[in-house]
């Protein structure tokens, strides 16, 4: 029953404001950083509202645009193939699941839930990828790994399937002469939009933000190496950024800010999520809520 209590409402809204600032506020803060002075951030720390703009540190940044654009190149390769492949796969992995006339039906859901439980550990599979599928330095090493398949992505698909696609509609597909490939790509496939856009938002966001693939399987190849990978290496080693800086723009190194460019990275390699999502958004509520409503 929907509540007329004004206070009640007052507190309601107080209470979603504060959270979306407890959401906000680090973004905004890593923005501002980003176009905050050096000294600034050294001096006073960080803040709301910057005393002073300077855009050097994207300046820095295009000075050594080779690294990160083509770092960034390689983040939208391998989650466009990683995607692609994914969806492909646990589509083709979910639809029989559906069935419930699939032979050998339970066996196969069995060895699915087996692997959300139960792993080889870390070093046998990397020997596995390594010295069986060879995929060191590799572009399959950055997308294979951990992440092309996903078993909790298949229960999603399989329950959305049950739950929204009739078993009614294929069976007349099929009495119209259908197959099942033609059911799954003229019926489940169209009906399934907010499922598929949903796994597909989350499995670009797992993809873009991986970067211990790059770091397990790519050694000598670091041309394959994504965005994050670079972030990474720039934190772990500031010192190799402002030589590379330096050789290229003629200021002092010690004077680079290596504060401010870590927020500018962060930026640029956050940016892709933020364009993707509104073309999303309406997929992804109805795919996270699948199941909340009966009826």
């Amino acid at each position: 029953m929907i509540t007329k209590n004004k206070p009640f409402i007052i507190i309601q809204y107080v209470i979603v404001i504060i959270l979306v600032l407890v959401c906000l506020v680090p973004f905004w803060l890593l923005i501002v950083s980003s176009f905050t002075p050096e000294s600034e951030l050294v001096l006073h720390g960080y803040s709301l509202l910057p005393r002073e703009i300077t855009f050097e540190t994207y300046e820095y940044l295009a000075a050594v645009s080779g690294g990160v654009l083509r770092a960034y190149l390689m983040s939208v390769v391998i989650s466009a193939i990683g995607v692609t492949s994914s969806i492909i796969m646990t589509t083709f992995y979910a639809y029989p699941l559906s069935r419930r006339d699939l032979p050998g039906r339970n066996i196969i859901s069995f060895f699915l839930f087996f692997t959300m439980l139960f792993n080889g550990g870390l070093v046998p599979t990397y020997m596995v990828y390594t010295r069986l599928l060879h995929i060191k330095d590799t572009l399959a090493g950055m997308i294979v790994p951990g992440m092309l398949m996903n078993a909790f992505y298949v229960i999603m698909m399989r329950t959305y399937i049950t739950s929204n696609i009739p078993d009614e509609t294929i069976e007349a597909a099929k009495i119209d002469g259908a197959g099942e490939i033609k059911c799954l790509l003229r019926i489940v496939i169209p009906l399934s939009k907010p499922i598929l856009g949903t796994l597909a938002l989350m499995t670009f966001i797992a993809y873009w933000n991986n970067w211990t693939n790059g770091v397990y399987y790519i050694q000598a190849r670091t041309d394959l190496l994504g965005i994050q990978n670079y972030m990474k290496n720039v934190l772990d080693s500031i010192s190799v950024l402002q030589q590379q800086v330096a050789k290229g723009i003629n200021v002092d190194a010690s004077q680079i800010p290596t504060v401010g460019i870590r927020m500018a990275l962060a930026v640029v390699g956050v940016l892709p999520v933020l364009i993707i999502y509104p073309f999303f958004q309406k997929s992804f509520v109805k795919g996270v809520t699948l199941g909340s409503v009966k009826g």
